[in-house]
Protein backbone atom coordinates (compact mmCIF):
# COMPACT_ATOMS: atom_id res chain seq x y z
CA UNK A 1 0.00 0.00 0.00
CA UNK A 2 2.93 2.53 0.68
CA UNK A 3 4.50 1.95 -2.69
CA UNK A 4 1.36 2.34 -4.44
CA UNK A 5 0.39 5.78 -2.48
CA UNK A 6 4.33 6.61 -3.27
CA UNK A 7 3.44 5.74 -6.82
CA UNK A 8 0.66 8.09 -7.22
CA UNK A 9 2.42 10.56 -5.31
CA UNK A 10 5.53 10.34 -7.98
CA UNK A 11 2.77 10.71 -11.09
CA UNK A 12 0.60 13.39 -9.62
CA UNK A 13 3.55 15.09 -8.89
CA UNK A 14 5.55 14.36 -12.58
CA UNK A 15 2.30 15.17 -14.33
CA UNK A 16 1.69 18.80 -12.13
CA UNK A 17 5.21 19.83 -13.60
CA UNK A 18 4.89 18.47 -17.17
CA UNK A 19 1.53 20.48 -17.41
CA UNK A 20 3.13 23.59 -15.76
CA UNK A 21 6.16 23.44 -18.34
CA UNK A 22 3.04 22.88 -20.59
CA UNK A 23 1.72 25.96 -19.62
CA UNK A 24 4.56 28.07 -19.20
CA UNK A 25 7.65 26.84 -20.92
CA UNK A 26 5.36 26.60 -24.28
CA UNK A 27 3.17 29.06 -23.31
CA UNK A 28 6.16 31.54 -23.46
CA UNK A 29 6.91 30.01 -26.57
CA UNK A 30 3.91 30.66 -28.50
CA UNK A 31 3.92 34.32 -27.05
CA UNK A 32 7.25 34.24 -28.75
CA UNK A 33 6.01 32.97 -31.95
CA UNK A 34 3.49 35.35 -32.09
CA UNK A 35 5.73 37.98 -32.11
CA UNK A 36 8.35 36.23 -34.49
CA UNK A 37 4.52 35.99 -36.72
CA UNK A 38 4.29 39.50 -37.06
CA UNK A 39 7.66 40.60 -37.72
CA UNK A 40 8.94 37.69 -40.35
CA UNK A 41 7.18 36.58 -43.39
CA UNK A 42 5.48 33.08 -43.66
CA UNK A 43 8.25 31.93 -46.37
CA UNK A 44 11.15 32.18 -43.86
CA UNK A 45 9.08 29.53 -41.24
CA UNK A 46 8.93 27.85 -44.87
CA UNK A 47 12.61 28.28 -45.31
CA UNK A 48 13.20 26.38 -41.77
CA UNK A 49 10.18 23.70 -42.32
CA UNK A 50 12.64 22.68 -45.63
CA UNK A 51 15.29 21.54 -43.55
CA UNK A 52 14.13 20.84 -40.16
CA UNK A 53 13.29 16.92 -41.35
CA UNK A 54 17.22 16.77 -41.48
CA UNK A 55 17.62 17.59 -37.97
CA UNK A 56 14.73 15.62 -36.50
CA UNK A 57 16.17 12.70 -38.49
CA UNK A 58 20.19 13.29 -37.15
CA UNK A 59 18.30 13.36 -33.48
CA UNK A 60 16.29 10.35 -33.69
CA UNK A 61 19.66 8.59 -34.89
CA UNK A 62 21.35 10.14 -31.86
CA UNK A 63 19.10 8.69 -29.84
CA UNK A 64 19.48 5.59 -30.93
CA UNK A 65 16.69 4.25 -28.66
CA UNK A 66 19.07 4.34 -25.86
CA UNK A 67 17.07 6.50 -23.41
CA UNK A 68 14.45 4.79 -23.55
CA UNK A 69 16.52 1.25 -22.90
CA UNK A 70 18.13 3.30 -19.88
CA UNK A 71 14.79 4.55 -18.34
CA UNK A 72 13.61 1.24 -18.66
CA UNK A 73 16.60 -0.38 -16.62
CA UNK A 74 15.54 -0.81 -13.16
CA UNK A 75 19.37 -0.30 -12.13
CA UNK A 76 21.26 1.67 -14.26
CA UNK A 77 25.01 1.86 -13.56
CA UNK A 78 27.73 4.95 -14.09
CA UNK A 79 29.35 2.07 -16.61
CA UNK A 80 25.59 2.12 -18.56
CA UNK A 81 25.57 6.30 -18.67
CA UNK A 82 29.17 6.41 -19.92
CA UNK A 83 28.65 3.87 -22.40
CA UNK A 84 25.51 5.74 -23.63
CA UNK A 85 27.32 9.17 -23.20
CA UNK A 86 30.08 8.30 -25.71
CA UNK A 87 28.20 6.09 -28.01
CA UNK A 88 25.72 9.43 -28.66
CA UNK A 89 28.46 11.74 -28.62
CA UNK A 90 30.17 9.81 -31.23
CA UNK A 91 27.15 9.06 -33.46
CA UNK A 92 26.73 12.74 -33.41
CA UNK A 93 29.63 14.04 -34.70
CA UNK A 94 29.58 11.75 -37.52
CA UNK A 95 26.19 12.42 -38.65
CA UNK A 96 26.74 16.47 -38.55
CA UNK A 97 29.61 15.64 -40.72
CA UNK A 98 27.22 14.04 -43.12
CA UNK A 99 25.02 17.07 -43.20
CA UNK A 100 27.75 19.08 -43.35
CA UNK A 101 28.70 17.93 -46.35
CA UNK A 102 25.48 17.12 -48.00
CA UNK A 103 23.81 20.54 -47.19
CA UNK A 104 24.61 21.77 -50.71
CA UNK A 105 22.62 18.89 -52.40
CA UNK A 106 20.04 19.46 -50.10
CA UNK A 107 19.81 23.55 -51.08
CA UNK A 108 20.48 22.72 -54.57
CA UNK A 109 17.13 20.32 -54.23
CA UNK A 110 14.98 23.06 -52.80
CA UNK A 111 16.37 25.20 -55.34
CA UNK A 112 17.02 27.76 -52.69
CA UNK A 113 20.81 28.39 -52.04
CA UNK A 114 20.25 29.90 -48.53
CA UNK A 115 19.62 27.20 -47.24
CA UNK A 116 23.67 25.10 -47.60
CA UNK A 117 24.28 27.90 -44.42
CA UNK A 118 21.11 27.44 -42.40
CA UNK A 119 21.69 24.00 -42.25
CA UNK A 120 25.17 23.62 -41.75
CA UNK A 121 24.33 25.74 -38.27
CA UNK A 122 21.17 24.58 -37.61
CA UNK A 123 22.55 21.33 -37.44
CA UNK A 124 24.99 21.77 -34.67
CA UNK A 125 21.96 21.44 -32.42
CA UNK A 126 22.66 17.37 -33.30
CA UNK A 127 25.87 17.42 -31.51
CA UNK A 128 24.26 19.71 -28.50
CA UNK A 129 21.61 17.39 -28.05
CA UNK A 130 24.13 14.75 -27.57
CA UNK A 131 25.86 16.29 -24.74
CA UNK A 132 22.55 16.68 -22.84
CA UNK A 133 20.70 12.87 -23.62
CA UNK A 134 21.89 11.61 -20.65
CA UNK A 135 21.43 14.30 -17.95
CA UNK A 136 17.86 14.17 -19.06
CA UNK A 137 17.41 10.77 -18.68
CA UNK A 138 18.74 10.63 -15.11
CA UNK A 139 16.32 12.99 -14.18
CA UNK A 140 13.52 11.17 -16.17
CA UNK A 141 14.05 7.75 -14.13
CA UNK A 142 14.02 10.10 -11.07
CA UNK A 143 10.27 11.36 -11.96
CA UNK A 144 12.47 14.89 -11.44
CA UNK A 145 10.27 16.96 -14.13
CA UNK A 146 10.15 19.98 -12.09
CA UNK A 147 13.72 21.17 -12.82
CA UNK A 148 13.36 20.08 -16.64
CA UNK A 149 10.29 22.46 -16.68
CA UNK A 150 12.69 25.35 -15.02
CA UNK A 151 15.11 24.22 -17.38
CA UNK A 152 13.09 24.81 -20.60
CA UNK A 153 11.71 27.54 -18.80
CA UNK A 154 14.55 29.56 -18.95
CA UNK A 155 16.34 28.10 -22.41
CA UNK A 156 12.98 29.25 -23.80
CA UNK A 157 12.72 33.11 -22.70
CA UNK A 158 16.37 33.53 -23.38
CA UNK A 159 16.39 31.99 -27.08
CA UNK A 160 13.02 33.56 -27.72
CA UNK A 161 13.92 36.99 -26.80
CA UNK A 162 17.34 36.76 -28.46
CA UNK A 163 15.29 35.99 -31.97
CA UNK A 164 12.71 38.72 -31.78
CA UNK A 165 15.54 40.91 -30.98
CA UNK A 166 17.18 39.71 -34.17
CA UNK A 167 13.90 39.76 -36.32
CA UNK A 168 13.84 43.18 -35.31
CA UNK A 169 17.07 44.32 -36.67
CA UNK A 170 16.31 42.69 -39.93
CA UNK A 171 18.09 39.04 -39.69
CA UNK A 172 14.98 37.14 -41.19
CA UNK A 173 15.31 33.52 -41.01
CA UNK A 174 18.76 33.67 -39.50
CA UNK A 175 16.17 34.82 -36.12
CA UNK A 176 14.70 31.40 -36.21
CA UNK A 177 18.16 29.60 -36.43
CA UNK A 178 19.71 31.13 -33.70
CA UNK A 179 16.30 30.51 -31.62
CA UNK A 180 16.71 26.88 -32.24
CA UNK A 181 20.39 26.39 -31.57
CA UNK A 182 20.58 28.80 -28.74
CA UNK A 183 17.74 26.74 -26.93
CA UNK A 184 19.08 23.55 -27.24
CA UNK A 185 22.80 24.78 -25.94
CA UNK A 186 21.09 26.41 -22.48
CA UNK A 187 19.12 23.15 -22.18
CA UNK A 188 22.30 21.24 -22.32
CA UNK A 189 24.62 23.60 -20.18
CA UNK A 190 21.86 23.81 -17.15
CA UNK A 191 21.08 20.39 -17.06
CA UNK A 192 25.00 20.01 -17.07
CA UNK A 193 25.03 21.99 -14.34
CA UNK A 194 21.94 20.66 -11.84
CA UNK A 195 23.04 16.65 -12.16
CA UNK A 196 26.63 17.40 -11.97
CA UNK A 197 26.82 14.01 -13.96
CA UNK A 198 30.03 13.17 -15.43
CA UNK A 199 31.40 10.26 -17.67
CA UNK A 200 33.85 8.19 -16.95
CA UNK A 201 36.72 6.64 -19.46
CA UNK A 202 34.97 3.79 -20.11
CA UNK A 203 32.94 2.18 -22.33
CA UNK A 204 31.14 -1.12 -21.83
CA UNK A 205 30.30 -3.63 -24.67
CA UNK A 206 28.42 -5.73 -22.71
CA UNK A 207 26.51 -2.79 -21.34
CA UNK A 208 26.19 -1.30 -25.34
CA UNK A 209 25.06 -4.92 -26.66
CA UNK A 210 22.54 -5.05 -23.63
CA UNK A 211 20.76 -1.45 -24.02
CA UNK A 212 21.29 -0.97 -28.22
CA UNK A 213 19.54 -4.96 -28.07
CA UNK A 214 16.74 -3.19 -26.63
CA UNK A 215 16.89 0.57 -28.13
CA UNK A 216 17.69 -0.34 -31.99
CA UNK A 217 14.15 -1.62 -32.82
CA UNK A 218 13.07 2.10 -30.99
CA UNK A 219 15.69 4.08 -33.25
CA UNK A 220 14.19 2.35 -36.58
CA UNK A 221 10.90 3.32 -35.39
CA UNK A 222 11.80 6.35 -34.41
CA UNK A 223 13.31 7.06 -37.96
CA UNK A 224 10.45 5.71 -39.76
CA UNK A 225 8.03 8.02 -37.36
CA UNK A 226 10.16 11.11 -37.72
CA UNK A 227 10.86 10.80 -41.67
CA UNK A 228 7.12 10.26 -41.83
CA UNK A 229 5.97 13.40 -40.23
CA UNK A 230 8.67 15.49 -41.47
CA UNK A 231 7.84 13.65 -45.22
CA UNK A 232 5.06 16.51 -45.67
CA UNK A 233 7.36 19.24 -45.43
CA UNK A 234 9.38 17.94 -48.30
CA UNK A 235 6.59 17.36 -50.28
CA UNK A 236 5.02 20.34 -50.04
CA UNK A 237 8.29 22.46 -50.49
CA UNK A 238 9.28 20.78 -53.41
CA UNK A 239 6.00 21.37 -55.04
CA UNK A 240 4.42 23.80 -53.96
CA UNK A 241 6.23 27.44 -52.47
CA UNK A 242 7.59 28.51 -49.62
CA UNK A 243 4.82 30.26 -48.61
CA UNK A 244 2.52 27.61 -48.50
CA UNK A 245 5.03 25.26 -46.18
CA UNK A 246 5.05 28.15 -44.29
CA UNK A 247 1.16 28.08 -43.72
CA UNK A 248 1.68 24.30 -43.39
CA UNK A 249 4.08 24.27 -40.79
CA UNK A 250 2.51 27.10 -39.00
CA UNK A 251 -0.21 25.07 -38.59
CA UNK A 252 1.36 22.21 -37.31
CA UNK A 253 3.57 24.32 -34.93
CA UNK A 254 0.11 25.62 -32.83
CA UNK A 255 -1.14 22.20 -33.67
CA UNK A 256 1.68 20.92 -31.44
CA UNK A 257 1.87 23.22 -29.11
CA UNK A 258 -1.44 22.06 -27.73
CA UNK A 259 -1.53 18.40 -28.37
CA UNK A 260 2.03 17.34 -28.74
CA UNK A 261 3.03 19.02 -25.92
CA UNK A 262 0.24 17.22 -23.57
CA UNK A 263 1.17 14.17 -26.01
CA UNK A 264 4.90 14.22 -24.68
CA UNK A 265 3.82 15.00 -20.81
CA UNK A 266 1.91 12.68 -20.94
CA UNK A 267 4.29 9.92 -22.36
CA UNK A 268 7.43 11.24 -20.01
CA UNK A 269 5.63 10.91 -16.75
CA UNK A 270 3.62 7.57 -17.69
CA UNK A 271 6.88 5.42 -18.87
CA UNK A 272 9.00 5.62 -16.05
CA UNK A 273 6.27 5.21 -13.99
CA UNK A 274 4.33 2.36 -15.62
CA UNK A 275 7.81 0.88 -16.17
CA UNK A 276 7.79 0.55 -12.30
CA UNK A 277 5.08 -1.49 -12.12
CA UNK A 278 5.55 -3.48 -15.19
CA UNK A 279 5.27 -6.74 -13.55
CA UNK A 280 1.94 -6.20 -11.46
CA UNK A 281 -0.45 -7.13 -14.54
CA UNK A 282 -3.67 -5.48 -12.69
CA UNK A 283 -2.28 -2.54 -10.90
CA UNK A 284 -0.69 -1.89 -14.62
CA UNK A 285 -4.27 -2.25 -16.55
CA UNK A 286 -5.90 0.20 -13.56
CA UNK A 287 -3.23 2.57 -13.98
CA UNK A 288 -3.22 2.67 -17.65
CA UNK A 289 -6.92 3.19 -18.15
CA UNK A 290 -7.06 6.09 -15.55
CA UNK A 291 -3.96 7.68 -17.43
CA UNK A 292 -6.14 7.21 -20.96
CA UNK A 293 -9.28 8.37 -19.65
CA UNK A 294 -8.02 11.42 -17.97
CA UNK A 295 -6.08 12.02 -21.23
CA UNK A 296 -8.84 12.45 -23.52
CA UNK A 297 -10.79 14.29 -21.43
CA UNK A 298 -8.52 16.86 -22.04
CA UNK A 299 -7.56 16.27 -25.66
CA UNK A 300 -10.33 15.58 -27.39
CA UNK A 301 -12.47 19.14 -25.81
CA UNK A 302 -8.86 20.80 -26.19
CA UNK A 303 -8.36 20.44 -30.20
CA UNK A 304 -12.12 19.56 -31.34
CA UNK A 305 -12.10 23.44 -29.91
CA UNK A 306 -9.63 24.89 -31.59
CA UNK A 307 -10.37 23.21 -34.70
CA UNK A 308 -14.39 25.46 -33.98
CA UNK A 309 -12.72 28.43 -33.27
CA UNK A 310 -9.95 28.68 -36.01
CA UNK A 311 -11.63 30.81 -38.49
CA UNK A 312 -11.15 33.78 -36.03
CA UNK A 313 -8.45 32.55 -33.90
CA UNK A 314 -5.45 32.79 -36.79
CA UNK A 315 -5.88 35.67 -38.00
CA UNK A 316 -6.52 36.90 -34.59
CA UNK A 317 -3.60 35.68 -33.22
CA UNK A 318 -0.96 35.94 -36.59
CA UNK A 319 -2.57 38.37 -38.56
CA UNK A 320 -4.42 38.60 -41.76
CA UNK A 321 -1.70 37.73 -43.79
CA UNK A 322 -1.87 33.73 -42.38
CA UNK A 323 -5.58 32.88 -43.42
CA UNK A 324 -3.85 30.48 -45.48
CA UNK A 325 -3.03 28.50 -42.36
CA UNK A 326 -6.65 28.16 -41.34
CA UNK A 327 -7.76 24.81 -43.45
CA UNK A 328 -4.85 23.45 -42.53
CA UNK A 329 -4.83 23.86 -38.47
CA UNK A 330 -8.51 22.69 -38.91
CA UNK A 331 -7.30 19.75 -40.40
CA UNK A 332 -4.18 18.77 -37.80
CA UNK A 333 -6.21 19.39 -34.69
CA UNK A 334 -8.48 16.30 -35.61
CA UNK A 335 -5.43 14.06 -36.61
CA UNK A 336 -4.07 15.49 -33.39
CA UNK A 337 -6.43 15.01 -31.00
CA UNK A 338 -5.86 10.90 -31.15
CA UNK A 339 -1.89 11.74 -30.56
CA UNK A 340 -1.95 10.89 -26.81
CA UNK A 341 -3.63 7.53 -27.16
CA UNK A 342 -1.51 6.36 -29.55
CA UNK A 343 1.74 7.54 -27.75
CA UNK A 344 0.16 5.88 -24.56
CA UNK A 345 -0.70 2.72 -26.29
CA UNK A 346 2.97 2.26 -27.71
CA UNK A 347 4.19 2.75 -23.74
CA UNK A 348 2.99 -0.46 -22.97
CA UNK A 349 4.95 -1.96 -25.54
CA UNK A 350 8.01 -0.53 -24.54
CA UNK A 351 7.12 -1.08 -20.96
CA UNK A 352 6.46 -4.79 -21.62
CA UNK A 353 9.82 -4.72 -23.54
CA UNK A 354 8.40 -5.47 -26.75
CA UNK A 355 10.49 -3.38 -28.91
CA UNK A 356 10.31 -5.75 -31.85
CA UNK A 357 6.53 -5.41 -31.84
CA UNK A 358 6.88 -1.94 -31.57
CA UNK A 359 9.03 -1.98 -34.66
CA UNK A 360 6.65 -4.28 -36.61
CA UNK A 361 3.87 -2.07 -35.94
CA UNK A 362 5.76 1.10 -36.84
CA UNK A 363 6.25 -0.13 -40.32
CA UNK A 364 2.82 -0.88 -40.83
CA UNK A 365 1.48 2.02 -40.16
CA UNK A 366 4.04 4.19 -42.26
CA UNK A 367 3.40 2.27 -44.94
CA UNK A 368 -0.15 2.77 -44.78
CA UNK A 369 0.43 6.07 -44.59
CA UNK A 370 2.55 6.54 -47.74
CA UNK A 371 0.21 4.49 -49.67
CA UNK A 372 -1.76 7.50 -48.91
CA UNK A 373 0.24 10.10 -49.69
CA UNK A 374 1.29 8.39 -52.95
CA UNK A 375 -2.41 7.72 -53.95
CA UNK A 376 -3.43 11.54 -53.44
CA UNK A 377 0.21 12.83 -55.15
CA UNK A 378 -0.18 10.70 -58.44
CA UNK A 379 -4.20 11.57 -58.74
CA UNK A 380 -2.63 15.55 -58.09
CA UNK A 381 -5.98 15.84 -55.27
CA UNK A 382 -4.12 18.78 -54.15
CA UNK A 383 -2.82 19.97 -51.34
CA UNK A 384 -6.12 19.75 -48.92
CA UNK A 385 -6.05 16.30 -49.37
CA UNK A 386 -2.89 15.73 -48.78
CA UNK A 387 -3.00 17.23 -44.95
CA UNK A 388 -6.34 15.19 -44.66
CA UNK A 389 -4.09 11.87 -45.28
CA UNK A 390 -2.76 12.97 -41.53
CA UNK A 391 -6.16 12.19 -40.06
CA UNK A 392 -6.81 8.94 -42.11
CA UNK A 393 -3.27 7.46 -40.99
CA UNK A 394 -3.98 8.84 -37.15
CA UNK A 395 -6.91 7.03 -37.26
CA UNK A 396 -5.78 3.92 -38.60
CA UNK A 397 -2.76 3.89 -36.21
CA UNK A 398 -4.71 4.20 -33.41
CA UNK A 399 -6.81 1.00 -34.07
CA UNK A 400 -3.67 -0.80 -34.79
CA UNK A 401 -1.71 0.23 -31.53
CA UNK A 402 -5.05 -0.08 -29.44
CA UNK A 403 -5.11 -3.96 -30.47
CA UNK A 404 -1.46 -4.62 -29.90
CA UNK A 405 -0.89 -2.81 -26.64
CA UNK A 406 -4.50 -4.32 -25.42
CA UNK A 407 -3.45 -7.45 -26.43
CA UNK A 408 -0.51 -7.10 -23.85
CA UNK A 409 -2.36 -6.31 -20.46
CA UNK A 410 -6.05 -7.69 -21.48
CA UNK A 411 -7.32 -4.12 -22.94
CA UNK A 412 -9.07 -4.63 -26.02
CA UNK A 413 -10.14 -1.82 -28.50
CA UNK A 414 -13.82 -2.58 -27.32
CA UNK A 415 -13.07 -1.26 -24.06
CA UNK A 416 -10.85 1.66 -24.74
CA UNK A 417 -13.41 2.82 -27.30
CA UNK A 418 -16.25 2.59 -24.43
CA UNK A 419 -14.00 4.41 -22.10
CA UNK A 420 -13.32 7.32 -23.97
CA UNK A 421 -16.94 7.54 -26.05
CA UNK A 422 -18.44 9.68 -23.20
CA UNK A 423 -15.99 12.45 -23.34
CA UNK A 424 -15.62 12.16 -27.32
CA UNK A 425 -19.44 12.30 -27.31
CA UNK A 426 -19.37 15.47 -25.40
CA UNK A 427 -16.75 16.97 -27.34
CA UNK A 428 -18.09 16.60 -30.81
CA UNK A 429 -21.20 18.43 -29.87
CA UNK A 430 -19.48 21.27 -28.00
CA UNK A 431 -17.19 21.61 -31.27
CA UNK A 432 -20.17 21.65 -33.89
CA UNK A 433 -22.26 24.02 -31.61
CA UNK A 434 -19.30 26.52 -31.19
CA UNK A 435 -18.28 26.68 -34.70
CA UNK A 436 -21.89 27.24 -35.70
CA UNK A 437 -22.06 30.08 -32.71
CA UNK A 438 -19.22 31.86 -34.40
CA UNK A 439 -20.70 32.18 -37.60
CA UNK A 440 -23.51 33.62 -36.34
CA UNK A 441 -21.69 35.75 -33.99
CA UNK A 442 -19.40 37.27 -37.26
CA UNK A 443 -20.68 40.73 -36.72
CA UNK A 444 -18.55 41.20 -33.82
CA UNK A 445 -15.11 41.64 -33.70
CA UNK A 446 -12.53 38.06 -33.52
CA UNK A 447 -11.59 38.92 -29.79
CA UNK A 448 -15.19 39.24 -28.61
CA UNK A 449 -16.08 36.50 -30.91
CA UNK A 450 -13.55 33.98 -29.62
CA UNK A 451 -13.87 34.83 -25.96
CA UNK A 452 -17.88 33.89 -26.71
CA UNK A 453 -17.11 31.08 -28.05
CA UNK A 454 -14.35 29.79 -25.29
CA UNK A 455 -16.82 30.46 -22.42
CA UNK A 456 -19.85 29.03 -24.38
CA UNK A 457 -17.73 25.74 -25.22
CA UNK A 458 -16.49 25.44 -21.64
CA UNK A 459 -20.20 25.46 -20.32
CA UNK A 460 -21.52 22.78 -22.72
CA UNK A 461 -18.45 20.36 -22.12
CA UNK A 462 -18.86 20.89 -18.78
CA UNK A 463 -23.09 20.18 -18.84
CA UNK A 464 -22.93 17.73 -21.11
CA UNK A 465 -20.27 15.98 -19.00
CA UNK A 466 -22.61 16.07 -15.98
CA UNK A 467 -25.12 15.02 -17.86
CA UNK A 468 -23.49 11.68 -18.96
CA UNK A 469 -22.12 11.41 -15.79
CA UNK A 470 -18.35 11.47 -16.85
CA UNK A 471 -16.29 10.48 -13.57
CA UNK A 472 -13.25 12.00 -15.47
CA UNK A 473 -14.71 15.47 -14.46
CA UNK A 474 -14.83 14.90 -10.70
CA UNK A 475 -11.28 13.41 -11.25
CA UNK A 476 -10.31 16.89 -13.40
CA UNK A 477 -11.44 18.87 -10.36
CA UNK A 478 -9.70 16.89 -8.00
CA UNK A 479 -6.07 17.10 -9.35
CA UNK A 480 -6.92 21.09 -9.67
CA UNK A 481 -8.01 21.41 -6.56
CA UNK A 482 -4.85 19.42 -4.92
CA UNK A 483 -2.26 21.76 -7.66
CA UNK A 484 -4.27 24.68 -6.13
CA UNK A 485 -3.30 23.70 -2.28
CA UNK A 486 0.26 22.56 -3.24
Amino acid sequence: MIENNQLKKDTTKGIFWTFVDFFSSQGIKFIIQLLLTRILLPEHFGLIGMILIVVAISQSIVNSGMQNALIREQNSTQVDYSTVFYFNLFVSIVIYGVVFIFAPIISAFYDEPILKELLRVLGLIIIINAFGIVQRTILTKKINFKTQTLINIISTVFSGVTAVILALVGLGVWSLVVQNVMGQLIQTILLSLHNRWKPSFIFSVSSFKRLFGFGWRLLVSGLIDTTYKNIYNIIIGRTYSTTVLGYYTQATMLRDIASNSITLAVQKVTYPVLSKIQDKEKQLLNGYRTIIKNSVFVTFPLMIGLAAIANNLIPFLFGENWKGTVPYFQILCLAGMLYPLQAINLNILQVKGRSDLFLRLEIIKKIIGVCLIIFVVVLKLGMIWLVWTLVISSISSLFINTYFSGRLINYPIKSQFLDIIKTFISAAIMGILVFFIGLRLNFLLDIYILILQILFGCVVFIGLSIILKSYELYNFTKYIKNFAKK
